[in-house]
């Protein structure tokens, strides 16, 4: 049975009694990997040790902690309602630990702050561009870091503590009570096509139309995708048999342009390439009859982590974006 004062109540720091136990930060490391990856070995891959050297450290851990960490499943391991209480408060230390080091740069170097956050490719144009723009002018100091990539990708940076914010959905596969969201805005979607592209030749496309020619997506289970494979069921055609998966924008867009794909996008992203009188503006907007619907997105943050003065400031500006 864990000690009652092994793991803090919500709320509450946790106990230095774990670590004058003997508990590590690479023990912690080790518990957000094992519930990032649900795989010991993919848990010790992302940390560059070996299985076995992860097996002695989960040992180690639950010997401190005095209580099962993870439990195995079909598809691996996955933490126990101990291994989940250590993995949240592991988190919210390493996010301390990262706020300690940002300030004592800032303290350094005199510069009014960071902010690093997260965006899907459409809201990234049309919100976080303006709004970064005038942070930089008004508070030139501030460095702003921005990561763009689809909502699985970027939420689970979120609670790694690697983003202050991120702009885009909660994912169907992680708890929504892991987060805050502020619906602010609907992402239209498209598909393109490269100059010349036969279909290019119809004034409205079918889904019917569609599933003969090679396709390029986000990888599997990204909402994006979900929401084709959606408009493809839903009009009872078969799924495209050629797929390349990249998450890539810049390889999409090469992709199209040189062969007969075809690919779906933010449709700000389709507006801000075609014809733009580059090679890239050789891709063009396909004209279909069907609709191809995403959830809203929104300003993601994590449960009870506050912004610091720098990202509440950038966060506020997006906000104020969305509603002009």
């Amino acid at each position: 049975m864990i000690p009652d004062n092994a793991i803090a109540p919500a709320g509450e720091p946790l106990d230095t009694g774990l670590f004058r136990s003997g508990l590590k930060i690479n023990h912690l490391r080790l518990v957000l990997a094992l519930d990032d990856h649900r795989r010991i070995s993919a848990a010790a891959d992302s940390l560059g040790i070996s299985q076995p050297a992860a097996s002695r450290m989960l040992a180690e851990i639950e010997a401190i902690v005095k209580a099962p960490i993870c439990a195995r499943v079909a598809r691996g391991v996955e933490l126990t309602s101990y291994g989940e209480a250590l993995a949240r408060r592991a988190r919210t230390i390493f996010l301390e630990l990262r706020e300690a080091a940002r300030e004592i740069n800032e303290l350094k170097s005199g510069s009014g702050g960071s902010v690093s956050i997260g965006s899907v490719t459409g809201p990234a144009l049309n919100l976080a561009v303006p709004a970064i723009r005038q942070v930089s002018t008004a508070y030139p100091g501030i460095e702003i870091n921005v990561q763009i990539d689809n909502s699985n990708v970027l939420t689970r940076e979120l609670l790694a503590a690697r983003h202050d914010f991120v702009v885009g959905r909660i994912p169907d596969d992680l708890n929504p009570r892991l987060f805050k969201l502020v619906e602010v805005g609907f992402e239209e979607v498209c598909l393109i096509v490269r100059e010349g592209h036969p279909l290019m030749e119809k004034t409205s496309v079918s889904a019917d139309d569609l599933p003969g020619y090679d396709w390029v997506f986000q990888p599997p289970g990204t909402l994006l995708r979900r929401a084709v494979e959606d408009s493809f069921l839903s009009a009872g055609v078969p799924l495209p048999s050629t797929v390349i998966n990249t998450s890539s924008i810049i390889l999409t867009l090469s992709i199209v342009r040189n062969t007969n794909a075809i690919a779906p996008v933010a449709l700000d992203v389709a507006r801000l390439v075609a014809g733009n009188g580059t090679q890239a503006g050789e891709i063009r907007i396909l004209p279909t009859e069907f609709p191809i619907r995403l959830k809203p997105y929104g300003l993601i943050t994590a449960e009870g982590r506050a912004l610091p003065p720098s990202a509440k400031l950038l966060y506020d500006l997006i906000l104020k974006q969305s509603r002009m």
